[in-house]
């Protein structure tokens, strides 16, 4: 069965990750790229764990109350049983869980992205086969470029001002696509001048 491609906010929901070896590494630094408030709860934590900055450990094993009030859950610990038990109280509560190879256990996955500011790219196998979603994710790496990023951000900004000097959401989609071309055949960001330009042909 696949799996529904979805982007949720993660800035500063509370997400738990229970492990504290490489596994669960992984794991935090993917949800505090994404800006997650994270727990994570284990007897043992790596140093790697406990040096990133603005994470919340705790040194013991995991508890039922640790669920309280968590957005997404995360468990990645080494036992299979206890993984599968987290999974099930999760499910209970209704919260998003993961559950590190044990896809049945899993409410989502996690896909292979390529993240550039607010572009992000994800590629999905539904488990199937990671060596897949990274091929994907290595063929899309040079097009996700950190100019793209910039130039998305640069659309963004201009909002407001589409809307106010254009009449319908057909004529804003033309200036997005000629300046998109425009930035993509010159590499840069659009001058003001520029964008004034291609939005000039269009203004109401």
């Amino acid at each position: 069965m696949s799996y529904f491609p979805m982007f949720i906010e993660l800035n500063g929901k509370h997400c738990l990750v229970v492990g504290g070896g490489r596994i669960a590494l992984r794991k935090v630094e993917v949800l505090k790229e994404f800006g997650a408030q994270i727990q994570v709860i284990a007897p043992e934590l790596s140093s790697e764990i406990q040096k990133i900055e603005g994470i919340f450990c705790c040194k013991r094993y995991f508890q039922q109350e640790d669920l309280n009030d968590q957005e997404l859950v995360i468990a990645a610990t080494d036992d299979p049983i206890q993984n599968h038990q987290i999974s099930q109280a999760c499910k209970k509560k209704k919260i998003p869980v993961n559950v590190v190879d044990q896809i049945e256990d899993c409410s989502f996955i996690f896909p292979a992205y390529c993240k550039e500011k607010e572009i992000v790219a994800a590629f999905s196998s539904g488990g199937q086969s990671p060596v897949i979603t990274q091929y994907l994710k290595s063929q899309m790496s040079p097009i996700i470029t950190p100019y793209l990023g910039e130039l998305a951000a640069c659309f963004g900004s201009l909002r407001e001002k589409m809307k106010q000097c254009t009449s319908s959401e057909k004529e804003r989609k033309k200036i997005y696509q000629e300046l998109l071309r425009l930035g993509l055949e010159h590499d840069t960001i659009p001058s003001e001048k520029e964008i004034e330009q291609v939005i000039g042909k269009y203004k109401r």
